[in-house]
């Protein structure tokens, strides 16, 4: 398949002319999303993974999702050397802004909890507070995090769509049964997809459930099926004939229970009731090889003309290319994939992991970090001053470990043509391996949320290692070019060896960031390590898998600090800095 890089040769070198070196960093500071989250006991304090959504009708109400244990069993109940998520209860967390993302509040439910487990007693699950999605526990199902969220107008009584009518939010996430069993009456399969949505946001945030609906599931499942990594877009402009369809994406992977993930098609699911039902169709072939691989890790937008976009990481011909389908008649029909731009994998492969991490022997995952991240000037609400400029942006490894680098591409016809890719310039020493770009409704502005190492790889678990988050700032030229890039905030530099998968023999940071744009600024949300302490016991136990003699895991709340583990999500409200 030809690769469409160019748009012309004058905008693709305005765009590298432009993209010059990162300005100095403003004094916008940061701040707690995930604000309920404790110091400890691990694995209570862990959030990883989050989204946000700006409501384009209102801009100042924010909703963001993260991965949020706050209800889990700490690890000193029953063997204190563990340290599992608790049978049934859910991880998908939920806060809100009515400040334009100057602070949040994160709502208690009630439902399936097991934050009061903290030992030496193993834990039983009972109904209590919750920090996370409710209605789950009561239809047999579980949170399971993997959040994604967004805002479209609420339907009407007649079934029509207006802001008029005011704005629905949006969640799907990952769900499980409660039973853990593959062959529940729930569904069949691991993993599917759930969807529910919430109009009043301001009595949701004030801890009322009745506010959301109970969650649908959207998934076509098996007893072999686990859907992963989906997101959730809703056409919130007026201009688009398919005004508050919403769309969700997500990867199938059909042989989990086997210990094969393939194939793994490409899904789109699409609603036009405001979520009630739901029409879920292949968009990829199921076929997978070492040669030709499907989309994975989606994004999915649309633009003022309601033109569906779905991206995603694949393969052809053995070399890995961002790939994206396109439909011209709201999700009913997909043409592609088009091969946007190739994408080389950062990081190097562990041996003890099975997957690639960048920051050193027991890392954080980095697989998804060439998968690309999207959005399009589509002039929300209105759709009036839209550009339909498509703006991506990935972490890629061609240059080698240690020179990693954020890699952005940009098309100004739909899709058909791409400027070359290139770098956008961070700090010295700063090692990208999650990005999320953002463009203003009316394409005048450019924001990016960038997680990123500030330390080379490290081949022991001793060295300290860092962690940041960081938003930057690029005008956009009225020809779609881009630059300078400026940083806007630099959040304060943490120790990811204090991250933890709940098995404990790595980091985790999950497997994205998120960025939302208005017409004056912005709001990104990232991973945070600042609180967590680094725990020698770990480290000792982490590095001994990769000898002949591997220890056994330490007792964690006997051994570590209480903030071990303490990963938070923060983000930033940022000002458009040049309007």
């Amino acid at each position: 398949m030809a690769l469409n890089r160019f748009l012309t040769s004058a905008l693709a070198a305005a765009v590298i002319c432009l993209t010059a070196a990162a300005g100095a960093v403003a004094t916008t500071t940061d701040t707690p999303v995930s604000v309920n989250s404790p110091v400890g006991p691990f694995s209570q304090n862990k959030q990883n993974e989050p989204a946000v959504a700006v409501d384009a009708h209102n801009p100042q109400v924010l909703a963001a999702g993260a991965n949020d244990e706050i209800d889990m069993e700490a690890c000193a109940a029953g063997d204190p050397t563990t340290c599992p998520f608790t049978q049934g209860v859910g991880v998908s967390g939920v806060y809100f802004s009515f400040n334009g993302g100057g602070s949040w509040v994160q709502p208690t439910y009630t439902g399936l909890t097991a934050r009061l487990c903290t030992g030496p007693a193993p834990c039983t699950a009972t109904t209590g507070p919750i920090g996370t999605l409710p209605w789950y526990a009561e239809a047999g199902i579980v949170s399971d995090g993997d959040p994604a969220v967004a805002f479209g107008p609420r339907p009407g009584a007649d079934g029509s769509f207006s802001w008029a009518n005011g704005s629905r939010l949006y969640y799907a996430n990952l769900t499980s049964p409660v039973s853990g069993a593959p062959h529940s009456d729930a569904f069949k399969g691991a993993e599917a997809i759930a969807v529910s949505y919430v109009d009043d946001v301001a009595s949701a945030a004030a801890g009322n459930k009745n506010a959301w609906s109970h969650p649908t599931l959207i998934s076509k499942q098996s007893t072999t099926t686990f859907s992963d990594k989906e997101q959730v877009w809703a056409d919130n402009a007026e201009s688009s004939p398919f005004f508050g369809s919403t769309y969700v994406c997500w990867a199938s992977f059909r042989s989990n229970s086997h210990g094969r993930a393939l194939p793994t098609p490409l899904y789109v699911a699409r609603s036009r009731d405001g979520g009630s039902s739901w029409t879920t169709q292949q968009v990829s072939p199921a076929t997978d090889n070492g040669i030709n691989s499907q989309p994975d890790g989606c994004t999915v937008r649309t633009d003022s003309h309601g033109n569906v976009y779905v991206f995603g990481i694949g393969k052809r011909n053995g070399q890995a290319l961002q790939l994206m389908y396109r439909s011209t008649d709201g999700g009913a029909h997909f043409t592609g994939p088009t091969a946007v731009a190739p994408a080389v994998e950062p990081g190097v492969f562990d041996p003890v992991l099975g997957r690639p991490n960048m920051d050193g022997i027991a890392g954080a995952r980095v697989d998804l970090a060439d998968g690309p991240s999207v959005d399009i000037a589509n002039g929300a609400p209105s759709g009036a001053d839209a550009t339909d400029q498509i703006l991506m942006t990935w972490a890629d490894g061609r240059n080698g470990l240690n020179n990693e680098q954020v890699l952005m591409t940009t098309s100004r016809d739909g899709g058909a043509t791409w400027t070359t890719a290139v770098p956008v310039p961070l700090p010295a020493g700063d090692r990208p391996f999650y990005t999320a770009p953002a463009l203003s409704p009316n394409g005048t502005d450019a924001y990016l949320t960038v997680n990123a190492f500030t330390t080379p790889y490290r081949n022991d678990t001793t060295s300290p290692r860092g962690l940041v988050g960081e938003m930057l700032h690029a005008d956009v030229a009225p020809n779609g070019a881009l630059g300078p890039w400026t940083i806007l905030v630099r959040g304060a530099v943490g120790d990811p060896r204090g991250t933890s998968q709940n098995g404990l023999t790595a980091e985790f940071l999950g497997d994205y960031v998120y960025t939302a744009a208005t017409r004056t600024g912005a709001v990104g949300v990232w991973n945070d390590a600042a609180r967590a302490a680094d725990c020698p016991a770990i480290d000792a136990y982490r590095g001994s898998l990769y000898t002949a003699t591997p220890q056994s895991p330490p007792d964690v709340q006997g051994s570590c600090p209480l903030a071990f583990g303490n990963s938070d999500i923060r983000g930033a409200a940022v000002s458009d800095p040049t309007p």
